[in-house]
């Protein structure tokens, strides 16, 4: 082995060169600037941003209470039959717009025209026998008089007898008399006496008879004696019955659930159709129980349909909250106090009147799903009503004129049949 150094071999040119330590480059350890500049970024919006909404919940939502669970409610008016009958014309159908007044359905009135006929002539027939009465004061009054006239002739006979019993019996002691004549006498007395009790009876029972007369006619005229109107009443009855025949819508909107068909045999009482009118319409909003402690009677709401979105905004203001809850005022009502027990938030039904302009513009259908937010800065109001309303909550004038007519042809039959004998009498 030779004692020669050995040269290190030559570096391969492939081969790579590796700096030592001494010239390394040191590189920074913090975060990167782009890096750091992004997170500050957005580290600042969402700090602005939950200012924003701190701000906006201060200012703006803790003011309002909101719900999505509100419905479009209305009156649902039943036309309904007052008597039976066949039906015998439909006059409207299934969404037709009909006017308060106008003819929905008829009924077949043959029966009801008979027994206007038939109350007319008993009014008539009312009308000549009160008549019959006042004419009966004159001839009762008459024979009060004949009875009287007899009474005194019974009296005069009796004061005749007597004297000629009297004169025979003063010559009965001479023997003028017989005893014949005399006993003759004293009958003729007796029948005297007989007479004048009988004609005393007569006058006794005529003024009696007049009494009762008079009792049923005195101060009062035939137009107004109470079996004219009990008579009158009839014929009023029988005239509704006429009318009735005929079913009015109550009030203006649109027709809906019609069932009532041709040639149908209806009971009263039964529903046909109903009449929905759109012009006053409300909105149930159900809050929850945590909400309703802000809400107030008057606070305005702001609503929105989703039938227009978000578009068309409806103004609207509380009227009402319910009593109850949906729960307690359901046909069946939770018994919470069986078995296992999750507690479920109650809600309460919230009234809201509708403006009838923005109904106009933009109709609204029943059951059309509503979002309701309540203004409730404002805590003056009540949560109950106070009071009842002075007015009544609805009214319709279509049934006021139903006895029209009426009281002009009683007057006409009771002045048909009177007489001027009755006429003076009243």
């Amino acid at each position: 082995m030779s004692d020669a150094p050995t040269t290190p071999p030559a570096a391969s040119p492939e081969a790579p060169q590796h700096p030592s330590s001494s010239t390394v480059t040191a590189t920074p350890r913090g975060m990167h600037p782009l890096r750091k500049r992004a997170l500050l970024t957005v580290t600042a919006v969402v700090l602005l941003a939950a200012i924003a909404w701190a701000l906006y919940d201060w200012l703006v939502l803790r003011h309002e209470e909101y719900t999505d669970n509100a419905y479009v409610q209305g009156d649902v008016v039943q036309i309904t039959p007052q008597q039976g009958g066949t039906v015998t014309a439909i006059h409207a159908d299934e969404t037709d717009r009909v006017q308060a007044g106008q003819a929905l359905v008829e009924l077949d009135g043959a029966d009801a025209r008979v027994a206007l006929a038939q109350a007319e002539a008993a009014l008539g027939q009312a009308v000549r026998q009160v008549r019959t009465l006042y004419v009966n004061n004159a001839s009762l009054q008459a024979q009060v008089g004949l009875r009287e006239a007899d009474l005194a002739k019974a009296r005069t006979q009796l004061a005749s007898a007597r004297q000629d019993l009297q004169r025979r019996q003063g010559l009965v002691p001479g023997g003028a008399v017989s005893a014949e004549e005399l006993a003759h006498a004293r009958t003729q007395v007796a029948g005297a006496q007989s007479t004048l009790d009988a004609a005393q009876a007569a006058v006794r029972a005529a003024r009696e008879q007049l009494a009762s007369n008079r009792a049923l006619t005195d101060g009062t005229p035939v137009a107004e004696h109470p079996s004219v109107l009990a008579a009158a009443a009839r014929v009023r009855e029988a005239w509704l019955a006429v009318r009735r025949t005929v079913l009015p819508a109550p009030v203006a909107g649109y027709v809906s659930k019609r069932v009532v068909q041709l040639g149908q045999r209806v009971a009263p009482g039964a529903p046909l159709m109903s009449v929905v009118p759109l012009d006053a319409l409300w909105v149930d909003a159900n809050f929850k129980e945590n909400q309703l402690g802000v809400i107030r009677i008057g606070q305005p709401v702001r609503l929105t349909a989703d039938l227009y979105g978000g578009k068309v905004v409806f103004d609207g203001r509380v009227v009402g909250l319910g009593i109850a809850t949906g729960a307690a005022s359901a046909l069946l009502p939770a018994q919470n106090a069986t078995g296992n027990w999750i507690k479920v938030v109650q809600r309460v039904p919230v009234r809201i009147a509708l403006d009838p302009q923005q109904l106009r513009a933009h109709p609204l259908r029943l059951g059309l799903s509503m979002e309701a937010t309540v203004d409730v800065t404002d805590q003056d109001g009540a949560m109950l009503a106070e009071a009842a309303k002075p007015e009544p909550l609805a009214r319709t004038p279509v049934f006021a004129d139903a006895e029209q007519g009426a009281e002009a042809r009683v007057r006409e039959i009771i002045a048909h049949n009177l007489g001027t004998a009755a006429a003076a009498g009243s």
